[in-house]
This record gives structure tokens, C-alpha cells and sequence, in this order.
């Protein structure tokens, strides 16, 4: 991973792991041990497709930083379809319970979300290539 990729995931990585910790025991204390396995797979399943889509973006687009938006669609695009299958199989299970499920998938993805706008925020990307030094100093301009 780029070092510019790794203090991204990891500053919403590890919001999302407290909110789905916090899920897991409030599920737990509401819905018994099928809320815990519920919440404990919602959190699971939000921080593997997230950060496994992170990643992706940035090995996808580090040889072609032009390509970002297109490949951070499709990874996207991915992220939803692969979420929608695995809601679709586990639709009526009794392995867990689905509302928990739910509503931690929707909580640690607002969580990731946020916290990957706010590193986005904080991030010093430069979106505009710097002129090397050497050239800096032979400016055309004409002085006053």
C-alpha cells in the first residue's frame, strides 16, 4: 500500500473497529448471543469490503493517477454489488439477527465514511505537481 493509502485506511479503520465493538456489546446486552454474531459479522464484513477496497484503489491508480475516479467507481460499484450478495444469501437466516445486522452495516459505514472524508480533508495531497526548485528560480517574468 502507497504510504499516502495507509494512514487513510487506518484513521477509519480503527473508528469503524471501536463503533463495531460498541455495536457488538450493545447488541449483545439487547439481543443475546444472536445480536453479538449478528453485529460482530456486520462489523467484520464492513471492515474487510472497505478496507480491501481502499487498497484496491490505490494499487489500481498508482501507476495511473488518472484512472483514480473511474477505478474508485468500479471498486464502489463492486463494494455495493458483493454487500447486496451477502444480504441476499443471509436474507432469512436464523444464524444471526438480521436487524442488528443491519443497522451495524449502516453505523460502521456512516463511521468509515466519515472518518475516510475527514483523512481525505486532512491529507497534504497535492492535486498540482510543484515546479522542481531549479526551475523556480529562472522565472520570465519581468520585474517592476
Amino acid at each position: 500500500m502507497p504510504s499516502a493509502d495507509a494512514p487513510l485506511v487506518r484513521g477509519a479503520a480503527i473508528p469503524t473497529a471501536v463503533a463495531g465493538v460498541a455495536a457488538v456489546a450493545a447488541a449483545t446486552a439487547i439481543a443475546g448471543a444472536k445480536g453479538l454474531y449478528g453485529a460482530l459479522f456486520a462489523a467484520l464484513l464492513v471492515l474487510a469490503f472497505f478496507s480491501f477496497g481502499q487498497i484496491a484503489i490505490g494499487r489500481l491508480s498508482r501507476n495511473n493517477p488518472q484512472m483514480m475516479l473511474p477505478v474508485a467507481m468500479v471498486v464502489y460499484m463492486t463494494q455495493l454489488l458483493a454487500v447486496g450478495i451477502v444480504l441476499a444469501l443471509f436474507k432469512g437466516t436464523t444464524l444471526f439477527d438480521t436487524k442488528v445486522f443491519g443497522f451495524t452495516v449502516l453505523g460502521c459505514t456512516a463511521v468509515w465514511t466519515a472518518f475516510m472524508v475527514r483523512g481525505g480533508m486532512k491529507a497534504k495531497i497535492f492535486y498540482v505537481v510543484p515546479e522542481p526548485a531549479a526551475a523556480a528560480g529562472t522565472s520570465t517574468e519581468r520585474q517592476p
